[in-house]
């Protein structure tokens, strides 16, 4: 399917001066380059391309999005999670939710995670950013549901787990 994609405001980040490894949502390189306002990294080309030029895949888009999220340019991120083909994809929902929750937008990144985990229940980074918007929001209660979840999917010791549980006893979210 060809689409003329929205040009993209994505500022130049560098991600390897940001430590959050963790936000990355998936395993995908923190040295996922990004492009100036317009552009999108094509990794077939190894160089930015104008965004209409090519459909660049949903998962290169994804890697942008984290690295500028990890970059904390939330904004450009939002935009490349949205170029996301595939609407349904948890991990971009996931970056949506993360994104608009780190601007201060914590209903509506609650929104993107529940979106993500009835796509994927099991979906624990989803379930960990979930529980954190809602330490934030102070419902420790609903956090501590999450925390449950967690549990039950991929036990008490999984860093998911830890950083909510963290979240929760410090009252602040990790991430």
């Amino acid at each position: 399917m060809k689409f003329a994609a929205i040009a993209m405001t994505a500022a130049i980040a560098t991600a390897s001066a940001v430590s959050m490894a963790h936000a990355a949502g998936s395993d995908t390189s923190s040295s996922t380059p990004t492009c100036k306002k317009g552009y999108v990294y094509s990794s077939s080309k190894k160089k930015c391309v104008k965004q209409t030029s090519e459909i660049v895949p949903d998962r290169s888009l994804k890697a942008q999005g984290w690295a500028l999220a990890r970059a904390g340019q939330y904004e450009a991120a939002i935009e490349l999670f949205r170029l996301v083909a595939d609407k349904s994809d948890p991990e971009a929902l996931n970056g949506l939710g993360f994104s608009h929750r780190k601007m201060g937008k914590v209903e509506q990144g609650i929104g993107y995670y529940a979106r993500a985990l009835e796509i994927n229940p099991d979906y624990v980074l989803a379930r960990e950013y979930l529980g954190e918007g809602y330490v934030k929001m102070g419902r420790v209660d609903l956090a501590r549901e999450q925390l449950a979840e967690i549990g039950n999917r991929c036990g008490t010791t999984c860093e998911e787990y830890l950083l909510l549980a963290q979240a929760i006893d410090t009252g602040k979210p990790i991430y």
